[in-house]
Parts: structure tokens; C-alpha cells; sequence
């Protein structure tokens, strides 16, 4: 059986960007397909009309919906419409848990990975240009992927494959609620206590990110004021960067990256030591 796995992306957040490619890392996976359809950068009601359209036409096992602040009306009314088409969904988005409209949300039939630490970009003109825009994003995905972050969103996301192979469909299938917390993100991920510590450290900064940012872009008038606020932002994800590459090369140094590669038939196998098989 090959299970049909869909992929909404409305505007954009990190997690997006690698969304369907940790499912199939080497592109040989025989027992699963994705179809991405993307809004680009906006979430305008047009394009994420058209992203719906293409993805109710591909009919999915089930679909992910992965966007920034979930709770818009855009993202929102994007899952409803799959939902009603009798699409299961799995909602990734950002951290908006402090909004009261989340508590609808996890009540809900739909499911969901809040990525606390993929953080909102400091988007003011006088900052931000496409160069700045690319280097913020290179640096949250390898806080999100050297953290643990990524790999426990792709487990995840394995586990409901798992169940459409095991013969489960529609409303039968337990869809994830997960917060991706600091903690969460590092368990089982480090052989030392050095760089597990340090990663933690970068998802924490990380995470503490957005609310610069936000106070940067949405509460801060004086633009002498809001540039430096959010270039301080941006130093703060490349620090947390530079801490997650301390941490790899810890591991390294000590014979102990964590690599859980697919099989063909999308079974995970394991290892730790470089010159080894995984099993």
C-alpha cells in the first residue's frame, strides 16, 4: 500500500521548508507519496483557495496544513474545508498557544505540532532584505533539526503513516497533539549532557525569539527604535545556531550522532557509531 500524504504550505515558517522532505530524506521511500501545494508567501484568501482546490483534487490519506499562526482565518478556514472533504488534517504552525483560540483547536478533531521555537522573522523593511531573510531561516532550521525539534515532528508524522498502512483511515486515525517544547524536543537526541544542554539552550533562545520580534514589528512605532530590536532577534537565532553546532560537534567528538534513517519500506533503523549499519 502507498499512502498518499498532502502538504498545504500557506505563507511560510520553517518548519515548512522541510516539511514532506524528513518523511523521504533519500527520495526511495516505495511505501508513501507527498504532494506539496504552497500559497507562496502570502496568505491571501485566492491563493490558499487554490492550494485547497489542488490538494482536494490529489485526495490524500491525510494532509498536513502548515503555516504561521495557525489561528488566522486563512490557515483556519484551510483545514476546515479539508476536514469537510473527509481529509484528516495535521495542523504545524508556530507558537500561538497563548491565544484563546487554540483551546477550540485542541479540542478538536484536528491534529497538531506547535513548534515553539520557529520563531516569527523581525519583517521590517529597513532590516529585512531577502539575504537577511534566507540567513534567519538557514539558522531556525538548524536549531529546529540539531535540537531534536525536526526528528520528533517526523516521528510524528511517520506514526499516522503507520496507521494508514496498518488499515486505519479518516476519523479512526489518532492524529498528534504535541507542543514542541525545549524538553521535548531533546529527549533521546544526545550521549552527552554537554550538548544536550546546549541544545536545550538554543531551542530556549530560540524560542524566546518571536515576542522580540513581535515587539519589534507590531509595538514599536519609532523606526530608530524597532531596527535595532529586531537585528537583536536575528543575533539571538544565530547564537542559538552556533550553540547547536557546539553540540553536534560535542557528539561527534564522542562517536554519538543519533541517525535514524527510512528504509525502502519506510521501517526507521538506528545507529550511533559512524563506521556501523544501521539496525
Amino acid at each position: 500500500m502507498v499512502v498518499k500524504v498532502g502538504v498545504a504550505k500557506l505563507g511560510n515558517i520553517a518548519s515548512g521548508v522541510m516539511a514532506e522532505l524528513l518523511l523521504d530524506e533519500r527520495a526511495d521511500r516505495e511505501d508513501m507519496q507527498t504532494f506539496m501545494a504552497t500559497s507562496g508567501t502570502k496568505l491571501q484568501p485566492e491563493d490558499i483557495d487554490r492550494v485547497i482546490s489542488n490538494m482536494k483534487a490529489y485526495q490524500p490519506d491525510f494532509a498536513i496544513v502548515v503555516s504561521p499562526n495557525g489561528v488566522l482565518p486563512g490557515p483556519t478556514g484551510a483545514r476546515e474545508q479539508l476536514a469537510a472533504a473527509g481529509i484528516p488534517v495535521i495542523v504545524i504552525t508556530d507558537d500561538v498557544t497563548t491565544k484563546k483560540e487554540w483551546a477550540e483547536m485542541k479540542e478538536s478533531k484536528f491534529g497538531y505540532i506547535i513548534m515553539k521555537a520557529d520563531s516569527m522573522i523581525g519583517a521590517r523593511r529597513e532590516f529585512l532584505d531577502p539575504v537577511e531573510m534566507a540567513d534567519y531561516n538557514g539558522n531556525l532550521v538548524k536549531v529546529l533539526a540539531l535540537t531534536g525539534a525536526f526528528r520528533k515532528m517526523q516521528l510524528a508524522l511517520d506514526q499516522v503513516i503507520d496507521q494508514v498502512k496498518a488499515g486505519k483511515k479518516g476519523a479512526d486515525l489518532v492524529l498528534p497533539k504535541i507542543v514542541m517544547t525545549a524538553d521535548k524536543a531533546v529527549e533521546g537526541e544526545f550521549t552527552n549532557p554537554y550538548a544536550l544542554a546546549k541544545a536545550r539552550a538554543a531551542y530556549e533562545v530560540a524560542s524566546a525569539v518571536a515576542m522580540v520580534n513581535v515587539k519589534g514589528c507590531f509595538m514599536t512605532k519609532e523606526w530608530e527604535k524597532y531596527i535595532p530590536i529586531v537585528t537583536s532577534a536575528h543575533e539571538m537565532m544565530r547564537a542559538a545556531a552556533v550553540l547547536c553546532d557546539e553540540a553536534r560537534e560535542i557528539e561527534k567528538a564522542g562517536d554519538g550522532i543519533v541517525r535514524k534513517p527510512h528504509k525502502k519500506d519506510g521501517v526507521l533503523v538506528a545507529k550511533t557509531k559512524l563506521i556501523s549499519k544501521p539496525e
